[in-house]
């Protein structure tokens, strides 16, 4: 098989996910007129769709250089899990997410997790039950909603023009931000095409000062935006790589971007205070001074130490999803896992519980934590002289999969 006709293959493969489970395609910029043929197609059958998956497999490489073979291997692997999903078979949660995702899930140590309500404890002081003074503590820093807009532009802003300084973007790349409800997550990026992007921030979860730049950082400056910019400039028109027009769910692009997208910040501002420690201290500085300027308090240097120690719980919805999935735990006794170790209330527990049930996003989770685990270890072992810029760099635009930066 020629390699444009493979690729072409595996475009339509992947917009035909799309027909099945509307959301399956997150975004593509491909010829529209490959869309419009799959949209008049009948409706396909999934097990369909896992034998044509499990087809093109067989033509690898096709002539595709070996990175290019792999990152579309990796990616036919996820989609046939997929498709055998959507047919009925069953598959193992942590079985599932190795073929989405291409890493191997184990739970977490929850001594890791009393090392951080530890922490916690003394950072937070006062008195009452850790759960209670931590919820105190994320009611003190919400937003208020007249202001998230105005907030949200300031730091968009200020980390546009730290990342265009560092990483180059095209002069016309623009995003669009809406403050929406009801719906699962935090904040979303869609990638439109032609360096646009549309973000969509949730007001219902009451936005934090302390979550707020990182939250501005993975989406937009130097997360999802610019990663899409800089692969459409440097894959897509510079090197005809039109596998990169489609981005799918659970598929090993989503992890590398979601980890790639965590690190954001620390790439844009933490990196360079850390100094050879690594910590990635110095954002809550930085922050500070941004919501001096709009008025608001904020104590960033505290915000650095909570934060450090609550990504120390990231594993807790991964274990969630496994007692959930794997282990046939009751509802009930998930939710009070998630509050007993994320510190939230009920109502937080359940809409987190809403995001781990959901057909589409179940085995979503672990692109953020694996995701970040992987991306932070290889960012941090650079070689001698290479900086965390360049090394981030190299995430932004180079056609990476987890198996690829642990055999790196």
């Amino acid at each position: 098989m020629e390699p444009g006709t493979l690729i072409d293959e595996y475009l339509t493969l992947g917009l035909r996910f799309d027909r099945v489970e509307e959301g399956y395609v997150d975004a593509f910029t491909g010829d529209p007129a490959l869309k419009r043929a799959v949209d008049s197609e009948p409706q396909p059958d999934p097990a369909d769709l896992v034998r044509q998956a499990e087809r093109l497999l067989t033509e690898l490489p096709a002539g595709l250089d070996d990175a290019r073979a792999a990152f579309v291997g990796a990616h036919l692997r996820a989609l046939a899990c997929a498709g055998r999903k959507f047919a009925g078979e069953e598959v193992g949660f942590v079985d599932e997410v190795e073929a989405y995702f291409d890493v191997r899930i184990t739970k977490g140590d929850p001594e890791r997790y009393r090392q951080a309500h530890a922490t916690l404890d003394d950072v937070l002081g006062g008195s009452g039950s850790l759960a209670y003074r931590m919820q105190a503590y994320r009611a003190s820093e919400e937003i208020p909603p007249a202001r998230l807009e105005e907030c949200i532009h300031a730091f968009s802003s200020a980390l546009r023009d730290r990342v265009r300084a560092t990483f180059p973007l095209p002069a016309r790349e623009t995003i669009t931000y809406e403050v929406v409800t009801d719906k699962p997550w935090s904040g979303f990026n869609y990638y439109l095409g032609d360096y646009r992007s549309t973000v969509a921030v949730n007001a219902d979860l009451k936005q934090q000062m302390s979550n707020l730049p990182r939250l501005v950082a993975h989406e937009s400056y130097p997360g999802h935006h610019t990663e899409h910019c800089r692969k459409e400039a440097r894959l897509v028109e510079g090197k005809g790589q039109a596998e990169q027009t489609i981005f799918l769910v659970n598929t090993p692009q989503c992890l590398m971007a979601e980890g790639l997208a965590d690190l954001a910040l620390y790439a844009a501002v933490g990196a360079e205070a850390s100094g050879a420690t690594g910590e990635g201290r110095g954002w809550g500085t930085w922050a500070t001074d941004i919501y001096a300027d709009l008025g608001l308090r904020f104590d960033g240097e505290r915000s650095e130490t909570v934060s450090e120690a609550t990504a120390a719980l990231a594993d807790v919805r991964q274990d969630a999803a496994l007692m959930l999935h794997d282990e046939h735990r009751d509802v009930d006794d998930v939710v009070d896992f998630l509050k007993r170790w994320l510190l939230v209330n009920d109502e937080r527990a359940r809409q987190m519980l809403r995001f781990l049930s959901s057909p589409l996003w179940r085995a979503y989770t672990s692109t953020y934590v694996e995701g970040y685990r992987l991306l932070r270890g290889w960012l941090d072992a650079r070689p001698d002289g290479v900086s965390v810029t360049e090394r981030f760099g190299t995430l932004l635009d180079e056609p990476l999969i987890p198996s690829s930066l642990r055999a790196a």
